[in-house]
């Protein structure tokens, strides 16, 4: 038994040092030449800000079994705050990152060298270049204003965002604590940086420009009017889900969550519909990041995870992008066709962010909705 131990492990450091050896040429290899080196590291941990982890987890162990694949289900707002203080204290834990908040990730993440770019060779030439600097997204995701398609069979029940500040809609609009999701938070933000359309769409359904008095602007102006209208926050987006989306609802409230949440209306119970066509915008869709820890422990089979996210060469992506290919969600890859049952990407009327600019008022705006609460 012990020459035998002895034997695979003497083995196992002879693939290790040629993993070392070719540190600087695993961001070239193909997914076949990383995964013997892969299967020597023997196992991945990937942070996710989504619980579809656990499918990809089940699905990448399957096409790999000699990698565990350890999916943690962690928000972007709590791995920026994991990530960081790991890397305050010189540890490293995870080895691929999956996450939004794009616009703290730029800052927080990555110009503080604690994660890395990476696009699999694979499909470097079948995403848009936009999509993979300086960190690549795996898909498009969503902040929307959704409704109950059952109690409305004609539409969402609102056209213009600034309804939700009617008493109608006093108490009955709902979503997650911006403070407790960055991704809510840069809907605030979004909201703020379209100050022009809100002012626009405010003098389209009242008739009359819009009043400041105290904000300085239209956007965040409707924020206070959207507060003062007892906006319900709650801690998840499953919360917000099960509110507006239940059946058997006679007046539901309408809330701000994922498009691509509509997945789960079958086994749910639920009737969610985006509301495509209010006005200025339902929301804001933005990107999904993937990236490597700067100095990840296992190089080969993180990048190896990532390219098995990125999806196969089958129609629509394979087990690796299941659970990612579904109405609401926008696969950046230019060679799988959109998902049949979603709003196409041209049609899509939410703003799409831009991180850079998010992050030079984003603190602004959460100072904002603070005093808000």
């Amino acid at each position: 038994m012990k020459i035998l131990a002895a034997t695979r492990l003497g083995a196992i450091g002879i693939v290790l040092s040629s993993a070392s050896f070719a540190q600087g040429n695993l961001d070239e290899m193909t997914a076949d030449a990383l995964l013997p080196l892969a299967e020597a590291e023997g196992e991945v941990v990937v942070y996710s800000f989504t619980s579809r982890i656990g499918r990809v987890e089940s699905a990448f162990e399957e096409a790999y079994p000699g990698i565990d694949l350890q999916g943690f289900d962690i928000s972007s707002t709590e791995q920026i705050a994991r990530l960081t203080a790991e890397a305050q204290a010189g540890v490293t834990n995870a080895d691929v990152i999956y996450i939004s908040d794009t616009p703290v990730v730029l800052t927080a993440l990555l110009e503080a060298g604690i994660i890395s770019p990476y696009v699999p060779p694979r499909v470097a030439d079948r995403v848009p270049a936009e999509f993979q600097s300086p960190l690549l997204a795996q898909r498009l995701s969503t902040k929307v204003l959704m409704y109950n398609e059952e109690a409305n069979p004609d539409g969402a029940p609102v056209s213009n965002l600034w309804e939700l500040t009617e008493d109608d809609w006093r108490g009955r609009v709902i979503m997650v604590d911006p403070l407790q999701r960055g991704d809510y938070l840069d809907l605030m933000t979004e909201i703020v940086l379209r100050s022009d359309e809100m002012a626009e769409a405010h003098e389209a359904y009242f008739g009359t420009a819009v009043e400041l008095d105290g904000a300085a602007n239209a956007g965040e102006r409707f924020i206070m009017d959207l507060f003062d209208n007892d906006v319900i926050l709650v801690g998840s987006t499953d919360d917000v889900n099960a509110a507006v989306g239940v059946l058997g609802q006679d007046n539901p409230p309408v809330g701000f969550t994922s498009y691509s949440d509509r997945r789960d209306n079958e086994d749910e119970g639920w009737a969610l519909q985006v509301a495509n066509d209010v006005s200025p915008a339902p929301g804001i869709i933005f990107p999904a990041i993937v990236a490597l820890a700067a100095e990840p422990n296992n190089p080969a089979a993180a990048r190896l995870a990532i390219d098995f996210l990125m999806g196969d060469e089958s129609e629509t992506g394979g087990p690796g992008l299941a659970p990612f290919y579904v109405a609401g969600d926008y696969v950046t890859r230019t060679d799988i066709p959109p998902h049949p049952d979603a709003v196409p990407l041209d049609d899509f009327t939410a703003w799409r962010i831009d991180p850079a600019q998010t992050a030079t008022i984003r603190a602004d705006v959460g100072d904002l909705v603070l005093t808000l609460q």
